[in-house]
């Protein structure tokens, strides 16, 4: 096995004690593991060889002239059936796509790319790996036959992404049970159990499908291969045959297994399809069927081995074996108590005795403290000893094998998993500590294979039920769907839309509609439902919604609507140079986190870290702001929640597309420790200037001083385009600075009232402040806004009472800065605070990065997508600042927002001298 750099988890798990082995606790079933030196760090295989599926997309449409060509699904199950045989079946139209032997799969979807090859966004449509034996369409592999239909003689092609309509046909979820596994599934109404399988005779590999039935009123119809090159066709009883070739030396073979009367009758339909028919049934039955391709000298072989094949379902309810039955133990790092909140870390269960990698996306809780959490790889993990210290934290593996899970919700003590397969609910049926089947609870949102379709976040519902954000088919990555519009393919009928899901699982309700990457938050007790978005084709800058329902968010290819709907402003944007890539947000309900009790906190994916969000609230609407919440964040920031148990914020995330942190993932606790906090804690936005109310008295003397404060305001423009430069409110480009005409502080010393001409309505305000506070602490940070509504303050809530507005229109002038000159230093400090360093590398590095590195830039010959090259000089550089989309470089996306009106001639020149100064061509 080899072994890789990890130099990222390093970052993830600082403070992590270092042992030299591994040792067994008296409990045999409980291992110690307290990390190794991350550099020696062992990851193992995508597939692991004891579980016995993955959930995948396949395309299966490039197998061969002996196979059907419109053949791919988004959400089948490729199950390991034998040492060399694999299926992979449909679990929206309930069909075996496509059965094959020898290799499995190669690793090709985002999540196993970047397994262990930490930045590797390079992903591909997955495809099998071994020999085709045979495959279906895409259309449904059962229908409920009324007389004497015949089976499939025309089947439908099924290609909106949706599943089968429950009324017609139903997947129910997968057991476990050792090397095995059982699909449940409802045709009509009859319930289902199917037992995968294949056995070996004379050298070929049979595939075998054992079935449960329960009662049927009428006959059913399951189509079980397409042979579109057939020759011939024959039929003997309890065995049918497609012959291909011009010599018809190849077969493919169905039979019933057994010598007995059998309720399967094998049949061909329309002259290509191997089908069999289900006799209904008042007591419901058992029987096998086996599907073989192989050479036709072989056919006496193949119906003896038919004959004798008898296979016993065996009690798959009860539950199987635990496929992990070790914990692993950690202990976490406390952060010392420096300020109102920090971060505590507990530790990740790397390296763990499956030499599994842990990429944590979310978190959730049981009532007793217990958490639970979910990787990207598709494992669910629960974690025990989760108190004030952290240092006796127990980890065990819970559940494995789903598709680039993000989200995860414990509800009534019961896992919830939100994955490109739908909504997951997961059993431990003999609590064993490990789940033995995973039910599919929802799978109605629509999902198609796109490579960039994310399924991105679910929340629970009030009343029941979930809420779940699906994401935009972004057209960055491998596609199957035509291109409907920049940055974007058509993907499903869901991409970029909020769908609320009943709480039976089985309908949905669009809630919203018109986002590109939305992630979501849900506050339990009111039900206030937010969202935020991408930065992105469309999407001028992030935002962050309440969402409403029957909301369009300004992304036209995901509107599915007809309607022409106005676009809904958001509740604040957030500047690119702030947070260049957000995510979830969640809702602190608890009485133990101080003064972000009942406050909402935003997730940075890319700066990484959390932000306080403010709402103002006026007669006409609601308006937003954030302040970030300064700690320390040693990987991205993806979602959280509270814990029941202490109250206090857990934060889940992990690294891939494009952040300022290289960490790897992390779990983190913000704790409240209870020393002064000095952040904003409530602003008002109005026509006389602003409000701004910290957690902590400040000092009069800095408070007032209307120098102390810079204000800046601009709009951006909604386009096609990546992202948006800054426009001021006349159209032009830029940024307006506006001067602060004096600064009040109120008789409780909490509040600032700053005067502020000429204020108006606009897209984004910033506020930068250096005052102290009474403390005597220096308080250096920035406030950002949304001015939505504009309306007289209402100062006097907050004390303000002598209030001189006539010098709102006296010019007060500031202290003019001295001319700024174009540096190095100064090119990297923008480079640095723009956020440039997410994308690009200073020096060669491109793995992780969505930009090319620098090193060697300047004077070097750019290959661009259109075939054409450029060399890298001043007027490159400065066109590739202020209009990005100008010249793509050849195996890079647009995906670059433009910096005009963002940064001055002098940063743009001072960039340039920056990378001149990374070395020329």
């Amino acid at each position: 096995m080899p072994n890789f750099s990890r130099t990222a988890y390093s970052l993830a798990s600082t403070g992590i004690l270092l042992l030299a082995a591994l040792f067994l606790a008296s409990n045999s079933h409980f291992t110690k593991v307290i990390s190794t030196p991350p550099d020696s760090l062992e990851i193992g295989n995508f597939v692991e060889p004891n579980f016995p599926f993955i959930s995948t997309s396949i395309d299966a449409r490039k197998l061969g002239p002996g196979f059907p060509q419109d053949n791919q699904a988004a959400r089948t199950l490729a199950i390991k059936l034998g040492d060399s045989a694999y299926v992979c079946f449909d679990t929206d139209l309930l069909r075996w796509s496509v059965a094959w032997t020898r290799k499995f799969m190669p690793m090709n979807l985002m999540a196993q790319v970047s397994y262990d090859d930490f930045f590797n966004k390079n992903n591909k449509l997955a495809k099998i790996a071994g020999v085709p034996q045979f495959a279906t369409g895409s259309y449904a592999g059962w229908v409920t036959l009324q007389g004497g239909q015949s089976t499939f003689a025309a089947p439908i092609p099924k290609t909106d992404w949706f599943p089968l309509p429950a009324q017609e046909a139903r997947w129910n979820g997968v057991y476990t049970y050792g090397s095995q596994v059982g699909l449940s599934y409802t045709v009509g109404s009859t319930d289902i159990l199917e037992l995968p399988g294949s056995r070996e005779f004379d050298g070929q590999t049979a595939f075998t499908r054992t079935f449960k039935m329960g009662t049927s009123p009428t006959p059913l119809g399951l189509v079980l291969a397409e042979v579109p090159n057939g020759t011939k066709v024959e039929q003997d009883g309890r065995f049918v045959y497609i012959y291909q070739g011009t010599q018809q030396d190849t077969v493919t073979a169905v039979g019933v297994a057994g010598k007995g009367k059998s309720i399967l009758t094998p049949e061909i339909s329309g002259k290509n399809l191997l089908t069999v028919r289900v006799a209904p049934s008042a007591q419901g039955a058992e029987a096998t069927v086996l599907v073989w391709k192989g050479p036709a000298r072989l056919i006496k072989q193949f119906e003896k081995a038919a004959k004798s094949t008898k296979i016993t379902l065996p009690d798959l309810k009860k539950g199987g074996p635990a496929y992990w039955k070790q914990e692993v133990a950690t202990q976490g790092t406390l952060a010392p108590d420096t300020a109102a909140f920090v971060t505590d870390k507990l530790t990740l269960p790397l390296p763990n005795p499956w030499k599994r990698n842990v990429r944590v996306a979310d978190v959730s809780f049981f009532k007793d403290g217990r958490a639970a959490v979910i990787t990207f790889e598709g494992d669910v993990w629960t974690i025990d000893g989760i108190d004030r210290g952290l240092q006796n934290l127990r980890w065990k593996r819970f559940a494995s094998g789903m598709h680039e899970t993000m989200s995860i919700e414990v509800v009534d003590e019961k896992i919830y998993v939100f994955g490109r397969e739908g909504i997951l609910r997961l059993h431990d049926l003999n609590n064993d500590g490990v789940a033995d089947y995973y039910e599919n609870f929802s799978n109605v949102m629509s999902q198609s294979p796109e490579g960039r379709e994310w399924a991105g976040d679910m929340v629970p519902a009030p009343g029941g039920g979930f809420y779940v954000a699906k994401g935009g088919s972004l057209s960055n990555g491998p596609g199957v769907t035509p291109q409907v519009a920049k940055g974007f393919r058509k993907g499903s009928e869901h991409n970029g839309v909020i769908l609320r899901i009943t709480p039976d699982g089985r309908d949905f309700e669009v809630i919203a509609t018109g986002l590109r990457g939305p992630y979501l938050g849900i506050n339990p007790q009111t039900g206030v439902l937010t969202a935020s978005d991408q930065q992105g084709n469309f999407v001028p800058s992030s935002p962050i919604y309440l969402i409403k329902k029957g909301d369009y968010y300004g992304v036209s290819p995901t509107v599915h609507r007809t309607d022409n709907p106005p676009i809904a402003p958001p509740l604040t944007w957030i500047p690119h140079h702030v947070d260049q890539s957000s995510i979830g947000q969640a809702w602190v309900t608890s009485t133990q986190m101080g003064p972000l009790n009942g406050d909402l906190v935003h997730f940075s994916f890319g700066r990484p870290g959390l932000f306080r969000v403010l709402i103002d609230t006026t007669s006409q609407g609601i308006q937003g702001g954030l302040s970030m919440i300064h700690a320390d964040y040693p990987a991205p920031t993806s979602k959280g929640t509270v814990n029941p148990k202490d109250g206090q914020l857990y934060v889940a995330g992990f690294n891939l597309w494009g952040s300022n942190s290289k960490g790897l993932s992390a779990l983190l606790r913000l704790r409240y420790t209870g020393k002064p906090s000095y952040m904003v804690n409530t602003f008002e936005a109005g026509k006389q200037g602003i409000v701004l109310r910290f957690d902590s008295p400040l000092d009069a003397a800095t408070a007032t001083n209307p120098d102390n404060f810079q204000i800046k305001r601009y709009n951006y423009l909604r386009t096609e385009e990546y992202g948006s430069g800054h426009y001021k409110l006349d159209g032009s480009t830029g940024e307006e600075k506006i001067p602060v005409s004096a600064s009040y502080l109120s008789p409780d010393q909490k509040s600032v009232l700053l005067l502020v001409p000429e204020m108006a309505e606009v897209m984004q305000m910033e506020v930068a402040y250096e005052v102290k506070a009474k403390d005597g602490h220096s308080i250096a940070d920035e406030f950002w806004f949304t001015v939505n509504y504009l309306e007289d303050l209402s100062a006097a809530k907050y004390g303000f009472t002598n209030v001189d507005y006539n010098l709102l229109t006296a010019r007060r002038e500031t202290a003019s800065k001295a001319t700024e000159v174009a540096s190095v230093a100064k090119g990297k400090a923008v480079f640095t605070k723009t956020a440039c360093a997410g994308c690009h590398s200073q020096g060669t590095q491109t793995k992780g990065m969505y930009g090319p590195p620098f090193q060697g830039l300047y004077g070097a010959k750019r290959p661009l997508e259109d075939g054409t090259t450029v060399v890298a000089d001043d007027a490159y550089l400065r066109e590739s600042i202020l209009n990005p989309t100008a010249k793509i470089v050849k195996g890079y996306n647009a995906e670059m927002p433009s910096f005009q009106g963002i940064l001055s001639d002098t940063d743009i020149e001072s960039v340039i001298l920056f990378v001149k100064s990374l070395g020329e061509k």
